[in-house]
């Protein structure tokens, strides 16, 4: 099979796994006749809110960016009581989604830092923090007072070698070094991987969320526990976490910028 085939055939399957979200994984060319083996694999999640926004209360709101520029977005609202948690510099939001027939029980969730610039440090105090997320996480409705959720779209690609790299994986990267238990070239010569690219699709709407990729029981309590109206206004930088709450996995994660 020629190489561009084999380059359309697994984008066909990327795209038939994930309900047509991610079309043309594979870059121009990055498929040759000295491609040996091509390993892929693709997660797709689409939740429905176990609460659906209103659509008919949707509304444009600033957007502060990182740089101090701001742009109107839609935001959904909602006057139901929400799981809210409050700490020092920041909060949390989880929204449900419905359960379907297993135990699996999803939520997603929205790390919003206080300041308006402080998604960097806060996502620094994640990365250094042992099981951060697991130990932040609102386990009680509150009531909300301003309560805006902006609706986003967003696709991503990147090619994830360099950063692997960085992370000390460098054995797959360099030929001559012995994987034939992976597989063995026609040749003779050792594989190696040449390239690995990464290519996600995220949107959260009034409904739920659609998302696709291809490629302990800790618990914490508020700093600020309360029952009086509590506001979450996510109008600048913010994390959110997909999680299976059962078995504490990420699904998915990443950033509104």
């Amino acid at each position: 099979m020629k190489a561009d085939e084999v380059a359309k055939e697994v984008d066909l399957w990327a795209a038939k796994q994930t309900n047509g979200l991610i079309k043309g994984v594979l870059p121009a060319n990055v498929v040759s006749s000295r491609t040996g083996l091509l390993f892929a694999n693709a997660v797709y999640f689409k939740g429905a809110w176990s609460k659906k926004f209103d659509e008919s209360m949707t509304e444009k709101f600033d957007f502060h960016h990182l740089n101090g520029n701001k742009v109107r977005v839609p935001f959904m609202t909602s006057k139901e009581k929400q799981f809210v948690c409050e700490f020092s510099d920041f909060k949390v939001l989880g929204l449900r989604y419905l359960q379907g027939k297993g135990d699996h029980k999803f939520t997603m969730y929205f790390y919003l830092p206080d300041a308006k610039d402080g998604l960097p440090s806060l996502i620094q105090k994640i990365g250094i923090t042992p099981d951060f997320l697991d130990n932040h996480i609102p386990y009680t409705a509150v009531p909300v007072g301003k309560f805006l959720i902006p609706k986003f779209k967003i696709a991503f690609e990147f090619e994830a070698s360099n950063m692997l790299k960085e992370l000390g994986i460098v054995l797959p990267f360099r030929y001559g070094d012995d994987l034939t238990e992976i597989g063995n070239s026609s040749t003779g010569e050792s594989p190696f991987v040449s390239g690995i690219h990464h290519k996600s699709f995220v949107e959260v709407n009034e409904e739920g969320t659609e998302v696709a990729a291809v490629t302990r029981a800790g618990f914490r309590t508020c700093d600020r526990p309360s029952y009086k109206k509590v506001d979450f206004v996510a109008d600048h930088p913010f994390l959110y976490v997909i999680r299976e709450d059962v078995t504490g996995v990420v699904l998915f994660m990443g950033q509104v910028v």
